[in-house]
C-alpha cells in the first residue's frame, strides 16, 4: 500500500516532530514512526468503511420509502434500489475479513458519529452523478464500479466536513488523507466481480525490506545530522543556516544520507523523489534551492568516488 515515497515522506514528518519537540530519544522516533505508518492503513480503513456506511444508510432509507403511501423521488427511478444492488459496494459492505479488522481494532467511529455519514450520504443522492446513475437503465459492473468511483472523487473525498472530521481525530491525518484516497481510488479502479476479500485489504508494505529501508533511513539522517549539516554548508556559502526552512534542512539530509548510504537506490531515483516531496511540502523557491544543492553534492560525489552504486545500470 505505501510506496517509497510514502515512507520518505513519513520519515520526514517524524524528523520534523522531533525537531519541533526537542526531544533526542531515537527509541520514540522510530515508534512513532511505526505508528504514523500504521495509523496510515487506520485510515484507509475507515474511509473504506464509509461506504459500507453509506451503503447501510441506502438501504435503510429505501427500506423506509417502501413503507410510505405517498410517492416519494426514488419512485421515479426505473429501479429504486439500484444503489443498494452496486456490486462494488455489496463486494465491501459483506466483506467478513474488513467487518474483522474493524472489530479486531475496534474502529467504531462512524458509529459515535452517524452525523457525518448522514451528511455525506445527503450530498451523493443530491448530485447529478448519482441521479444519472440511477437513470440510466444500466446493469453492470463496470457502471456499478464507475458510479462508486465518481462519488468517490466528486463527492466523498473533496467533503469539507469529512476532513473537519479527521483532522480532530488526529492531525497527522491531514497529511495522510489525500494519500490514502488516491491509494483507494486506484484500488477500486481495478476491483472486478471476482475480487476477493483480502483484495480490499492489501498489505500496509510490500515487505519487511521496506520498513527496514524505513528504520535505517531515520536512524542514520538523524545520527549523523552534523556531517549532513556540513555538506549543506559547503554548498550554500551565501546562505546562513538560519536561513534554509526546517523542512528544506530535512529534505537534504534525507537525500545526502539516501545518496551515500543507500547503493542499491539509483541517484536518479534518489535526486526525482526528494525534489518531488519538495514540491509538495516545501515552497516553489526551495525546490529550485533543492535541486541545485543536490545536484552539485551528486556530481561532486560522483567525481570524488563517494557515490557507490551497486547493481546493473547504476551509478
Amino acid at each position: 500500500m505505501l510506496t517509497r515515497r510514502h515512507i520518505r515522506v513519513k520519515v520526514m514528518q517524524c524528523i520534523y516532530a522531533l525537531v519541533q519537540s526537542k526531544d533526542d530519544s531515537l527509541a520514540k522516533q522510530e515508534k512513532f514512526l511505526r505508528v504514523s505508518m500504521e495509523n496510515m492503513y487506520v485510515l484507509y480503513l475507515l474511509m473504506l468503511s464509509l461506504l459500507v456506511e453509506l451503503h447501510k444508510m441506502a438501504v435503510m432509507h429505501v427500506g423506509h420509502a417502501s413503507k410510505k403511501y405517498l410517492a416519494t423521488a426514488d419512485d421515479n427511478f426505473p429501479d429504486r434500489e439500484k444503489f443498494i444492488k452496486n456490486r462494488l459496494l455489496l463486494q465491501i459492505a459483506n466483506n467478513e475479513s474488513l467487518n474483522n479488522e474493524l472489530a479486531k481494532r475496534k474502529l467504531n467511529q462512524w458509529y459515535l458519529n452517524e452525523e457525518y455519514i448522514k451528511i455525506i450520504y445527503k450530498a451523493v443522492v443530491a448530485s447529478d452523478v448519482y441521479q444519472a446513475y440511477m437513470n440510466n437503465g444500466k446493469d453492470s459492473y463496470e457502471d456499478d464500479r464507475d458510479v462508486v468511483l465518481h462519488l468517490f472523487r466528486e463527492i466523498i473525498a473533496p467533503n469539507e466536513k469529512l476532513y473537519e472530521f479527521f483532522e480532530d481525530e488526529k492531525l497527522t491525518w491531514v497529511d495522510d488523507l489525500p494519500i490514502v484516497n488516491t491509494y483507494l481510488v486506484k484500488r477500486l479502479k481495478k476491483a472486478n466481480e471476482n475480487s476477493g476479500e483480502r483484495f480490499f485489504l492489501p498489505a500496509l508494505l510490500k515487505d519487511q525490506a521496506d520498513m527496514d529501508y524505513a528504520n535505517e533511513l531515520l536512524t542514520k539522517t538523524l545520527l549523523n545530522d552534523a556531517k549532513w549539516e556540513k555538506e549543506i554548508e559547503g554548498k550554500t556559502p551565501n546562505w546562513d543556516n538560519d536561513r534554509i526552512a526546517e523542512i528544506d534542512s530535512i529534505i537534504l539530509k534525507m537525500a545526502i544520507c539516501e545518496l551515500l548510504n543507500f547503493p542499491s537506490i539509483p541517484e536518479k531515483v534518489t535526486l526525482n523523489e526528494y525534489l518531488e516531496i519538495a514540491k509538495e511540502y516545501s515552497t516553489p523557491k526551495s525546490s529550485i534551492f533543492i535541486n541545485g544543492v543536490l545536484d552539485k553534492l551528486a556530481k561532486e560525489y560522483k567525481s570524488t568516488g563517494r557515490l557507490q552504486k551497486i547493481g546493473r545500470g547504476l551509478q
